[in-house]
């Protein structure tokens, strides 16, 4: 199944075509809000956005780079944005690289891609000097904060500068350079839960339906603005909180971390922003936890929750704003939506962001897939639910058992090209046109999705039933005392059974608050986390309880979403 827009978007052929339109339409407005040096912000309009990239681009196509890979490795920022619509838009293929991966890794996806040119940051420089020496076939290495070239190394913004001087003399290559939409032109490396990289080829295509498609489900408008929390190299971060806001005319904003997040909130008061369930839950729990310090702050919350919810509900008005003005006044002032996704979040989550008066919509999407396939609507969503298809696509749910869950396939414009150099795993994941997700799901009867589980995940028992590990480690996670789990299916001999089993990573700091003590023994841990096992087993069916758990003081390896690295973790 599909669904009907709910808001007409104006078409766009590519990224190409989308940048030149949105230059025309919001030329005056900042594309960017960027904070100096010395802590003042400043604006970048579209305008000077579009001739920074054709600039820079024409500088490619000079270097011979036309038709080749060109990788961006850096923290989000300006430069990495420039250097990627240049590198898409009529020079060759663009590759975001994973700025958290070691060295060595880099290396190697350089070498997998055929990389001819690296765009980086000067916190790489150093191991950029070690690949340039043992790496012959990348041509060019391409500062970002370089001011001239040095030591065989390319400067960024000389490169711009050289290109602005060749336009003027007359160069047209980069801004007539033709776009093939439906061509191989964007180069993603996954970072998988349950399997190492593949390369995940898109065209210009399956990004821009994606992109138009969600604008048709949610209402974005040039004065829209929005904070970049996540890394541009995913696909979430980069089609979400990069393209589709330039898309839409708004302004983009970078966090200096996620130390700095609360602060840079209230700098840039974005009206959107786009996260993870590790993010918003954390978010959530300090409000939370700030309202219930005092039982007078508790008791005002809770009555002016019900005002709220009662006016809002019976007579339409909203006073949630002005009721909970200090929550705003701590997110910038202006949040008004705030999309979800990489994984499921806690339905109480969403629900307490509205009690708050800030639409809080989960959606659903995969890297193969641009990558949203699934969103709740503004007027038409559930909590528990992963939302419904874009239009884009076609949403069907393969051989359901039962209980209704099976594994979710998609369909449509929004589907990548296939593996880079990997025939079999192409031919694995797409069948007959449609895309083989790997995930499993189920459907309402009003056609909202959910998302149960993986399905190399999931732990069948000896009787047949299945358990997804992902709901049990739900219930675990809602603790106050549990930072994380990971929960895994242990085959008994003795029993010829499969039980549940789980790792937990304690909330050490709460439960050192709790004991009033500034260190805690071990046993006084384990003590407290199996109570709280204990608790979620009396809430549980029998079959899903967990028959025993390890405490873990390290938290787990994670992607660049904040997933766990199944995969990475030995499980005894």
């Amino acid at each position: 199944m599909t669904s009907k827009p709910a808001f007409k978007v104006r078409g766009i052929s590519d990224l190409k075509d989308m940048l030149e339109q949105s230059a025309e339409l919001y030329g005056n407005n900042n594309a960017f809000w960027l904070k100096a040096k010395n802590g003042k912000y400043f604006g970048i309009t579209y305008k000077e956005l579009k001739s920074e990239v054709d600039a820079l681009g024409t500088s490619f196509i000079k270097l011979g780079l036309k038709d080749k890979f060109i990788a961006i490795l850096g923290e989000n920022r300006y430069e990495w944005c420039v250097a990627y619509l240049a590198a898409v838009n009529g020079t060759g293929v663009v590759v975001p690289l994973d700025r958290e991966l070691p060295a060595d890794e880099i290396e190697n996806l350089l070498i997998r891609s055929g990389a001819s040119a690296i765009v980086f940051s000067q916190k790489h420089e150093k191991d950029m000097r070690h690949i340039s020496s043992t790496l012959s076939s990348v041509r060019y290495f391409i500062n970002m904060d370089a001011e001239e070239d040095e030591n065989g190394f390319l400067s960024l913004k000389k490169l711009i500068k050289d290109g602005k001087a060749l336009m003027t003399e007359g160069d047209h290559s980069f801004t007539d350079a033709p776009v093939d939409p439906n061509a191989f032109n964007i180069l993603i490396f996954t970072s998988g839960t349950t399997d190492v990289a593949k390369g995940v080829m898109f065209s210009h295509k399956n990004i821009v339906s994606d992109i138009m498609s969600v604008c048709s489900m949610l209402y974005i408008d040039d004065t829209d603005s929005t904070l970049c929390l996540l890394p541009l190299h995913h696909t979430y971060a980069c089609t979400t909180s990069f393209l589709l806001m330039l898309y839409n005319g708004c302004r983009i904003s970078f966090i200096e971390g996620l130390k700095h997040i609360a602060n840079n909130m209230k700098e840039t008061s974005p009206t959107i922003v786009m996260a993870v369930p590790l993010i918003l839950e954390a978010m959530y729990k300090r409000i939370r936890d700030q309202i219930s310090k005092h039982k007078s702050t508790a008791r005002k919350a809770a009555i002016g929750m019900f005002i709220c919810n009662f006016l809002y509900n019976l007579l339409g008005i909203d006073i949630r704003r002005k009721v909970f003005r200090q929550v705003h006044e701590n997110l910038g002032g202006k949040l008004r939506l705030v999309i979800s996704g990489a994984a499921g979040i806690d339905p109480d989550v969403s629900k307490g962001f509205r009690s708050f008066g800030i639409s809080l919509r989960q959606g659903y999407g995969l890297t193969e897939c641009s990558p949203i396939v699934t969103v709740n609507q503004m007027d038409n969503f559930r909590d528990d639910s992963v939302g419904l298809p874009l239009p884009c696509n076609e949403v069907m749910i393969y051989r359901p058992n039962k209980a209704g869950v099976g594994e979710l396939m998609v369909k449509g414009d929004n589907v990548m090209l296939g593996y880079f150099d990997d025939r079999l795993a192409t031919e694995k994941a797409l069948r007959d046109g449609w895309f083989f997700t790997g995930d499993l799901a189920k459907m309402s009867r009003n056609r909202f999705f959910s998302i149960t589980g993986r399905k190399k995940n999931v732990i069948v028992t000896k009787n047949g039933k299945n358990i997804y590990p992902e709901e049990v480690e739900s219930y675990l996670n809602k603790s106050f005392y549990i930072a994380e789990s990971m929960v895994y299916g242990k085959y008994d001999e003795a029993t010829d059974e499969t039980f549940v089993y789980a790792q937990i990573v304690p909330a050490f700091d709460n439960i050192k608050e709790k004991l009033g003590k500034p260190a805690v023994t071990s046993e006084e841990v384990f003590s407290i986390i199996d109570a709280e096992v204990k608790a979620v087993n009396r809430s549980i069916p029998i079959y899903k309880r967990i028959r025993r758990f390890t405490v873990r003081e390290e938290e787990f390896a994670k992607t660049t979403t904040r997933k766990i690295k199944r995969y990475l973790e030995k499980i005894g």
